[in-house]
């Protein structure tokens, strides 16, 4: 009816860029149902066109609290954190986004783990691109560029700590993906050498069999628990954001 009406007109004026007509459209629709979740999104998409970021953050908010488990909104509000630099409340969102269940095949995971990354959380990092792979290869996705990323991460983060058997996989994997092919030769020639190295010392023991960090589970706004088999729970988390 008149009310999906709305929307869709708000949906059609932002396809044509019309930014003015589609945040008029979106407030009628809201005017005349302020539970309607595409509404507020809509205008949120509309003021994240305009770069202002405390409206998209506000507008979002808003289609959050309507659809709770709907990880869409949740990465749209995650994406809204970052950009406003709170790193944090970011993670949350995009933790609780993989939770629920992200409809849109693990780009939740990815998002985390590049925050994990960009704030020097490695081991946080390596748990969330891991399970990224695991879940974009179970559902046959192959050639997404973020997986090219994921895989280069690993490959470095594996070398750094002399686990080279993982190491080399992954570097394998680089070679197999035209964004991050050049990287995975840099890695298999700097395995190589490694290995070599270590022939060399026989003395030295060379740990590949240390737990990997496969089994981990993240932990956003928390350290690292210190156990041995390296399970990592989400603790004390708000998500009243």
């Amino acid at each position: 009816g008149y009310l999906s009406a709305l929307t869709l007109m708000g949906h059609e004026y932002m396809e044509m860029k019309n930014t003015h007509a589609a945040i008029h459209s979106y407030r009628q629709a809201i005017k005349v149902n302020r539970r309607d979740y595409r509404a507020w999104y809509g205008l949120g998409q509309t003021y994240e066109i305009l770069k202002m970021p405390y409206y998209c953050l506000y507008y979002y908010k808003q289609a959050q609290e309507l659809r709770p488990s709907d990880s869409r909104m949740l990465v749209a509000l995650g994406e809204s954190y970052e950009r406003l630099e709170k790193t944090q409340d970011a993670m949350k969102c995009f933790w609780k986004a993989h939770c629920v269940g992200d409809i849109e095949g693990g780009i939740a995971l990815m998002k985390l783990a590049r925050l994990y990354e960009k704030t020097k959380e490695d081991d946080q990092a390596a748990a969330a691109y891991t399970q990224y792979i695991q879940e974009t290869e179970s559902q046959g996705i192959t050639e997404r560029d973020d997986q090219g990323n994921a895989f280069r991460f690993l490959a470095e983060y594996y070398i750094k700590r002399d686990m080279l058997d993982l190491a080399y996989d992954y570097a394998l994997k680089c070679t197999q993906l035209t964004d991050v092919m050049e990287d995975g030769r840099a890695f298999l020639k700097e395995i190589a050498s490694l290995r070599g190295k270590l022939e060399e010392r026989p003395s030295i023991t060379v740990m590949e069999d240390q737990p990997s960090f496969v089994s981990m589970r993240i932990q956003p706004g928390g350290a690292l628990k210190d156990t041995e088999d390296r399970d990592i729970e989400p603790i004390n988390l708000n998500f009243n954001t």
